[in-house]
């Protein structure tokens, strides 16, 4: 480096032509002559431009440094910049400027580059000068002053001024203004983190030498890279050292160097998603402090991770010897020994690692990062230490209160669907989240993947384009470029059924939605932009099960469904209530989850039960509880969860269940068959059950974990069943292996993190009267219990055995142990067994009871959708024989309708012939259960015109007898009238329905109170205010059996008689009716009337 008094010059060693890319990329190459002239121009004005370079960068390095910058000496006798000098800068006092080098200043040659000159001159020593200086050509013409002694610059407070006239933030785009974050300037961290499938965190774990910081932090990174495939990077002393922080010494100062440069990586690395673990001492509280600062300020989550080890036991572990050195005396100012360490006052968690195996150090960390969602890309939806929801969504579709009325009212205007008690079962199942992330039932796509796949691709956060792609109608033409790179568990199709009747309707309507009804009539829903596809019945039953038996009974229900799905998403329009007495325990996902918030639970165990539960599997319970606590959980809760769907007949009752798991929670611990409710959360399960074996078991541990469940327990065989005498491989034995359901469990798609507690087989010990595991020791000790055993105890009404003098055989001495199961609670299963015929006593599962839409001068009895319940008038003693049929000073094609079926509604309800005062009751199906129409929802209001009858006698032009009933009626009007009630209605026509051989006319007419009345005067102006419902009743009339497998009815004629045809029909059958009532001078009794309740006054009196 050559001085002078204006400028420095720079020398460079000359410019091989042949080294030149440019050179050699020019045409002029053989010119030498230019080539040497070239080469001169570069050698003199080189040092100029790099020059100009260096004085262009340290002005912008001084103007970015603002009022903190630190002048550096000048030379008096120039005001041009030398040796990195601004003479110009007066803005600070000199007071914290090091000192120029002098003659006594001794500097190492190492400290110093040099630079080789263009005419190779060696560097010549200054005399004066201890250290050489760079391209001095002799003592005459150069200078070296204005130079700086390394070795008395305090790095430390250069730094410290540095940083703190630094201004906090960079903006590095338009987007991000002064002081504030740039994230608008990066990718968003939500979808950053979704696409990663987990968030970006710092453990720094800070301890005295040998604490254990490098080993946890290897063991925690080796767990979550290989078991659970997370990206994850280690920082620590020996990588930093030997790179970024290499320069640094063991200073105080340059200690807070190494910590403020590894807290900025690690905040760049946990901002990019990666969880880093940083191991460095650090021992100085303020420098971690504002790591942390810095951490908050970005909003990236920061624990400070303290490893508590006391001096004494890191001088028995010292793995580098270190301790022993210190205590020789060879080192000196050791952290911890004679260098200050200080103690973290509010770290995240401390592990005394003297204390813990590395595995369990390791694990507490996992947990902590596990119960902070730090393992999910998604953000956290649930309290901490339980799981997010399938599909990163908590799923609660119920109308908002604000909204109700208006989607109320917007039902009325759609068309309806029917929905069996399993359909609303499973929009239970739906509404409530318990299926996330499903909105609705299954659209064909959605169907496929659940069929195929046993789960199903998702994209909550849109990071390929793919969000809410299963609430879009099915394109088997077009599909995305990118898959979603989620996967989340679906096994069990959830799909609604309807029939063509269902399908044109919605077809031929101009609303894209359609209200979801009852079997009882109902509106509980609204379902949107519905996706209509067929029902490939024998596909969804193949896959599903996996086996062939048409005897199984869900089986039987899929094949039963209508011949085509609707697809679409839901909103309910209320909370779905049963009214047995058991909705208490009938919860939503979100509510079970705050529930389990409220009882601190740091984890969450499922346990399903359809028995009740004993001794054994509280024992299984419990026991899974105390080892998720040797697992690092502080309090694991159990939800003791009894499905509450539909179950077939031979199940156990569902509130015979729930009444027994009541006193299994009153007895709490005192009884080895109790569970203790400070533990534990009761609550039902609402899906239906469909005996799928391995395909059902993993939607049933994904919906527990829809409400925080992390652990769910598996039995043997779980959701099997033994075939039927129709299975073609297993009549009478399991139709599913009982290890394949755990198995597959483990191993299925999409279910995540979701943690499996097995079973294990447990026996009852005579000589504490407790189950536990048996002792191979003393196997004479243990008795077994199995469910065949216990339910035939329980038959035979078994009462306690003597503690002290249990027999091996319970079933001749109809004992059962006083530790199988709490007492209240076997009197309740020993009560069910002895009744188990009684039906009508029992909820065998979640199916609506309602009060019946009923007239007020009726008096209903009984439970509406089963055999005890019966309508009769409190003012006549029969509906059939004591109402006029026609109103009194009416018109004669004015008749008195009365409804036995309101409109919607599916109950088969009928007024009995043959019962006293001819009540109305529920039409029964030949296996005695009750009757309901499945082709779709009633669109007319059904009952009868009293004081008629169609006598079987009387034979039609075609020869079909009457079919020995009241005349019916369909009400074609708008409104939905009373069960019972008695309507003024105006004929319109009639069809004649040949049903099994026998003639059932149909009379049509719409009642005096609809709006509609005046306008519709015959079956022409029926179709012109409501186009095409004649052809719906015709269709209705042809097909409703068929979705029953029956054939199809026919029609004497496919158009309605006209309105005199019809009179004529109402009073031929009326002559019939005076003549089974004896009042045409007969005797009554007509053939085909026998048992015919005929003692009312309408029919014997002749007043009438």
């Amino acid at each position: 480096l050559k001085q002078s008094k204006t400028m420095a010059k720079y020398a460079y060693a000359p410019l091989n032509v042949e080294d030149n890319p440019r050179r050699r990329s020019t045409r002029y190459h053989d010119q030498a002559a230019e080539n040497e002239n070239s080469d001169r121009i570069v050698n003199e004005r080189m040092p100029m431009c790099v020059g100009v370079c260096v004085l262009l960068a340290i002005v912008y390095v001084l103007s970015r440094t603002g009022e903190g910058a630190i002048p550096l000496p000048a030379d008096p006798n120039s005001s041009s910049i030398r040796a990195g000098v601004n003479t110009n800068s007066n803005t600070n006092s000199n007071s914290n400027l090091p000192p120029l080098v002098t003659p006594d200043n001794s500097v190492s040659t190492s400290s110093v580059s040099t630079v080789t000159s263009a005419t190779t001159t060696p560097t010549t020593p200054c005399p004066e000068y201890s250290f050489n200086c760079p391209t001095c050509a002799n003592d005459n013409d150069h200078k070296c002053d204005g130079l700086v002694d390394p070795s008395s610059i305090d790095m430390g407070v250069l730094r410290a001024k540095a940083l703190a006239s630094t201004p906090p933030h960079i903006i590095e785009c338009s987007a991000a203004t002064d002081g504030e974050s740039q994230s608008a300037c990066h990718l968003p961290p939500q979808t950053r983190f979704a696409a990663l499938g987990q968030k970006g965190a710092t453990l720094w774990m800070t301890g005295c030498s040998g604490a254990g910081k490098t080993t946890i932090a290897t063991a925690l990174e080796d767990r979550l890279v290989k078991e659970y495939g997370k990206h994850v990077y280690r920082l620590d002393g020996d990588n930093l050292r030997t790179g970024i922080n290499r320069d640094l010494s063991f200073s105080e100062a340059d200690r807070a160097e190494s910590v403020r440069r590894t807290g900025e990586i690690a905040t760049l690395f946990a901002d990019s998603g990666v969880v880093t673990l940083v191991g460095l001492i650090s021992p100085y509280r303020g420098d971690r402090d504002e790591v942390r600062k810095r951490h908050e300020q970005q909003g990236i989550p920061f624990y400070e991770v303290f490893l508590d080890v006391p001096v004494d036991e890191l001088k028995k572990r010292d793995p580098k010897g270190q301790y022993a050195r210190v205590e020789s005396g060879e080192l000196k100012h050791f952290t911890c020994i004679d260098d200050p360490y200080e103690e973290p006052l509010n770290p995240e968690i401390t592990l005394k690692t003297h204390e813990l195996a590395i595995e369990e150090s390791a694990d507490l960390l996992f947990r902590m990062l596990e119960r902070d969602g730090i393992l999910e890309g998604a953000p956290k939806l649930s309290p901490p230490g339980l799981p997010n929801p399938d599909g990163d969504e908590i799923v609660d579709l119920h109308v908002p209160p604000h909204l109700k009325a208006q989607r109320v009212a917007e039902a009325e205007t759609l068309p309806k669907v029917l929905i069996t008690d399993i359909d609303l079962n499973w929009l239970q199942v739906i509404g409530e989240g318990w299926a996330s992330p499903l909105k609705g039932f299954m659209r064909e796509g959605t169907l496929l993947e659940t069929l195929h796949f046993n789960s199903i691709l998702v994209d909550p956060f849109n990071v390929t384009g793919n969000a809410g792609r299963h609430e879009r109608r099915t394109d088997f033409n077009n599909f995305p470029s990118h898959q979603p790179h989620d996967r989340v568990s679906m096994s069990v199709p959830i799909t609604l059924s309807c029939t063509s009747f269902t399908k044109d309707a919605i077809e031929g309507s101009d609303k894209r939605a359609v209200a979801l009804v009852t079997q009882m009539g109902e509106t509980v829903a609204i379902l949107r932009d519905p996706e209509i596809y067929s029902n490939r019945k024998e596909e969804i039953v193949s896959r599903m099960f996996g086996a062939i038996d048409m005897g199984h009974p869900y089986i039987q229900t899929i094949y039963s469904g209508g011949d085509y799905l609707i697809g679409g998403e839901v909103e309910l329009l209320d909370r779905i209530k049963y009214n047995d007495g058991l909705d208490k325990w009938r919860k939503t996902a979100s509510e079970l989850m705050a529930e389990f918030q409220e009882k601190g639970a740091d984890t969450v165990y499922a346990f399903q039960t359809r028995n009740p539960t004993h001794a054994g599997h509280a024992y299984l319970m419990k026991s899974a509880g105390e080892d998720l606590k040797t697992k690092g959980f502080k309090n694991p809760v159990l939800w003791l969860s009894p499905l509450g769907g539909w179950t077939k007949s031979d199940d156990v009752p569902l509130d015979v269940r729930v009444k027994q798991h009541e006193e299994v929670l009153l007895s709490g611990t005192s009884h080895p068959g109790g569970l203790d409710p400070a533990t534990t959360v009761m609550a039902i399960w609402p899906s239906p059950m469909v005996y799928a074996g391995p395909t059902e078991v993993q939607f049933h541990a994904k919906s527990r974990r829809s409400a925080g469940a992390s652990f769910f327990v598996v039995g043997r065989d779980p959701a099997g069943m033994k075939g039927s005498a129709m299975a073609v491989a297993h009549q009478d034995d399991d139709l599913y292996d009982g290890d394949h359901g755990r198995y597959v469990i483990q191993n299925s798609p999409g279910i995540g993190g979701m943690k499996m507690l097995s079973f294990v087989k447990v026996m009852y010990d005579i000589s504490d009267n407790v189950m536990k595991v048996p002792d191979e020791s003393r196997m004479e000790d243990f008795i077994s219990i199995s469910g065949t055993k216990m339910r035939l105890l329980a038959r035979n009404g078994a009462v306690p055995c003597s503690a002290t003098d249990i027999p091996n055989d319970l079933v001749e001495a109809n004992c059962i142990p006083s530790g199988f199961m709490v007492p209240k609670g076997w009197d309740g299963v020993v009560d069910y067994y002895k009744n188990v015929d009684d039906a009508e006593r029992w909820v065998p599962w979640s199916r609506p009871i309602i009060e019946a839409p009923a007239h007020f001068d009726t008096v209903p009895s009984g439970k509406l959708g089963s055999t005890s319940f019966a309508l009769k008038h409190k003012q006549y003693d029969s509906f059939w024989h004591d109402i006029p049929r026609r109103p009194s000073g009416q018109p004669n094609n004015i008749i008195n309708f009365i409804v036995e079926i309101p409109k919607f509604m599916t109950a088969k309800m009928e007024v009995q012939k043959a019962m006293a005062g001819n009540v109305i009751t529920q039409d029964t199906n030949k296996d005695g259960s009750a009757r309901y129409y499945t082709y779709g929802t009633t669109f007319f209001n059904y009952g009868l015109i009293p004081q008629t009858w169609e006598d079987p006698s009387v034979l039609s032009p075609q020869g079909h007898a009457g079919d020995n009933d009241p005349l019916d009626v369909m009400e074609v009007g708008d409104e939905k009238l009373l069960m019972g009630s008695i309507n003024p209605c105006k004929v319109l026509g009639s069809l004649e329905l040949i049903d099994e051989g026998e003639t059932d006319h149909k009379i049509i007419c719409i009642a005096l109170s609809d709006h509609d009345t005046y306008r519709i005067n015959s079956m022409a102006d029926l179709d012109i205010v409501k186009p095409g419902t004649t052809a719906k009743l015709v269709d209705w009339l042809k097909r409703y059996k068929t979705s029953d497998g029956k054939p199809e009815n026919k029609l004497a004629q496919e158009t309605p008689t006209s309105i005199d045809e019809a009179l004529t029909i109402i009073e031929e059958t009326h002559q019939r009716w005076r003549a089974l009532c004896g009042k045409d001078g007969s005797n009554g009794y007509l053939p085909g009337s026998e048992g015919f309740w005929l003692s009312s006054p309408g029919c014997k009196d002749t007043l009438y």
